[in-house]
């Protein structure tokens, strides 16, 4: 796992998802630390990282990332750890709106071209 508080490439992450996953790399964004864990074979095992290091569970949410597609095309946001019936997400991705803007604001201020 590699925690990524500041800068990524994109071709890093790109190496990473060829020993891993192929086309994509999962990811656990903190939106309020504005941080971001990759590289891990679940997103589990990325929560209970940030959740060890003082993130809290209703600031973590899944995401799959393509480092091969274009910016806009990049994130999924789609994981088991989003299921949370207890914050109105009753699904896999992540279903309020402003959510979805906040990671891809954070996604897209740590990963460089």
């Amino acid at each position: 796992m590699k925690l990524i508080t500041d800068k990524i490439t994109k071709q890093a992450l790109k190496e990473l998802s060829d020993r891993s996953f192929g086309t994509l790399i999962k990811a656990v964004v903190d939106i309020e630390k504005c941080i971001m864990v990759v590289d891990a074979a679940m997103h589990a095992d990325e929560e209970a990282f940030l959740l060890s290091g003082g993130s809290k569970q209703d600031d973590l949410w899944g995401i799959n990332i393509y480092p091969d597609e274009s910016k806009e095309n990049m994130i999924e946001f789609d994981s088991m750890i989003n299921v949370r019936p207890r914050l109105n997400n009753m699904t896999r991705s992540i279903e309020n709106e402003d959510i979805r803007k906040r990671i891809i604001t954070i996604v897209h201020s740590l990963i460089i071209p």
